[in-house]
């Protein structure tokens, strides 16, 4: 879950008392209703790069994912409805990210611990990244977001320019390959009568992952415990 892997990263906090200079295009704006507003919908993980080895090993075992963002104006929090495809599977989980509107930034919290990423939007409107731990060089990291599962060249620079400015090599990006894509074959399949074959259940966010095993022309919905 790349997504809420990367909001568990350290906090940002000492990024916003004290910027580096050397960051000046990458320090946090205030989101705003229009900002969220551009935040709604789907989007597709595409790359990141990241130094904290946990992390950066997770990311890695993405093949593939997507997400639905659907902020909450009124209480300032967004639930992501997220796929994932690790080892050829598809995971469907969900949970609430916080908005800190004033600092820019997405919190996530696990028990007393409040974990913040930067958000940051590049002038094309279909893609934003989240940014960690900047001015920790032993742990800082990048992550983007696209309208589609295939990055631009366009958003390609604009990523690769921003890991430049946030200190991180162009040989550190890992990109998602889409081809191993589960979830999408899940959700787009459909039986001789037209119906979609699966769509996730109601449930609470903060449960544990479904994990559902695509295996044309059926599949396979369980539990993650008790595989």
């Amino acid at each position: 879950m790349a997504l809420l892997r990367a909001l568990a990263v350290l906090s940002l906090l000492p990024l916003l008392q004290a910027h580096d200079p050397a960051l000046a295009n990458l320090t946090a704006i205030p989101i705003t209703n229009a900002t969220l507003q551009r935040l709604s919908g789907r989007w597709f993980f595409l790359g990141s790069a990241f130094r904290n080895p946990v992390y950066k090993q997770a990311a890695e075992q993405i093949q593939a994912e997507f997400f639905d963002l659907v902020p909450n104006l009124t209480d300032d929090t967004i639930l992501v409805r997220e796929y994932q495809t690790i080892e050829d599977k598809c995971i469907y989980n969900s949970t609430h990210l916080g908005v800190q509107r004033e600092n820019g930034t997405l919190s996530k919290s696990e028990g007393d611990t409040e974990h913040l990423g930067l958000l940051l939007l590049p002038r094309d409107p279909k893609s934003f990244m989240l940014a960690f731990s900047l001015e920790d060089e032993q742990n800082r990291g990048i992550s983007f977001y696209g309208g589609k599962p295939h990055i631009t060249p366009e958003q390609l620079k604009e990523f690769e320019d921003a890991a430049t400015v946030a200190g991180l090599r162009k040989m550190e990006i890992t990109y998602v390959d889409w081809k191993k894509d589960r979830c999408g074959l899940c959700r787009n399949s459909r039986n001789r009568t037209g119906r979609r074959k699966w769509r996730p259940r109601k449930r609470k966010p903060g449960l544990s992952p479904i994990i559902i095993l695509c295996t044309p022309p059926s599949f396979l919905a369980i539990n993650k415990h008790s595989v």
